[in-house]
């Protein structure tokens, strides 16, 4: 009898393991572009106080010393006189910049403690009336009551002050205004905005000296209108065109006075 050869092993199915798809570039890209934006997300309510003062500094100091130049140069004034002039405008803009930012500044920040010592004095004296306030508050923004009771109440156990300076003041406690803050943007603003045309008038020709600054502060306005556009999360052409068109106004009306005080200056 032959002998009976082994069986041979039956083949084992080996599983083919499972292949997550490739996303396409496009695809892939925007995902990972859409988890990070996510996380990165600003919102334009939080930019800083001191942002919007050098902004509005750097226009004001760039606006009214080129006009004041624009002004001056029409009388015939020539280059020291004009030098003079740009000097005198820096220095007393951006200290009037500077008191006025800490005045009006400091003027906000009063009142907001003010207020705040008023309500802390209310949550002593009458707490269930300010919890009541509090509660009405998050019925209006659609709540329901025994929603918005709770809320209030954890609310008003963990920091009463805190809930009802946000919720019924619109005041941040820990982001009171800062007078100093601001006074120092905003004449430093002013001062860079103001070098533009002082350092135009000193570059530049006789000849081109007025179409040079007019030229110059039309660009730096239109930068700093599209500047503070993008700060406010706006479209950034209307505010541009806005402020351009206020600067050559205005600057057309220096024009128009220094013509008609047309002197020679020696």
């Amino acid at each position: 009898m032959e002998a009976m050869a082994p069986d041979a092993p039956a083949p084992q199915h080996v599983p083919t393991p499972l292949r997550t798809p490739k996303l396409g570039p496009s695809l892939g890209r925007s995902r990972r572009l859409g988890a990070r934006s996510h996380h990165l997300e600003e919102h334009a309510g939080g930019r800083s106080a001191w942002l919007r003062a050098g902004v509005l500094g750097a226009n004001d100091g760039l606006l009214s010393t080129a006009s004041l130049l624009v002004g001056v140069a029409a009388a015939s004034a020539d280059r020291s006189m004009l030098l003079a002039t740009g000097a005198a405008a820096l220095v007393a803009g951006a200290g009037s910049m500077a008191i006025g930012e800490y005045s009006s500044v400091s003027s906000q920040r009063d009142a907001e403690r003010a207020d705040l010592a008023t309500e802390a004095e209310e949550l002593r004296s009458t707490p269930r009336a300010e919890l009541a306030e509090l509660t009405g508050i998050y019925q209006r923004r659609g709540l329901a009551p025994d929603l918005a009771h709770a809320v209030a109440e954890a609310l008003s156990a963990h920091d009463a002050l805190s809930a009802h300076a946000r919720d019924e003041l619109g005041i941040d406690p820990e982001e009171l205004a800062r007078p100093l803050e601001a006074s120092v943007v905003s004449a430093g603003s002013f001062s860079i905005g103001s070098l533009i045309p002082i350092i135009v008038v000193l570059v530049a020709g006789a000849t081109v000296r007025v179409p040079a600054v007019v030229v110059a502060a039309l660009v730096g306005l239109a930068g700093l209108g599209a500047a503070g556009a993008r700060l406010g999360g706006a479209p950034l052409l209307r505010p541009a065109l806005r402020v351009l068109v206020g600067g050559a106004v205005a600057m057309a009306i220096a024009w128009g006075v220094g013509q008609a005080f047309n002197v020679s200056v020696a």
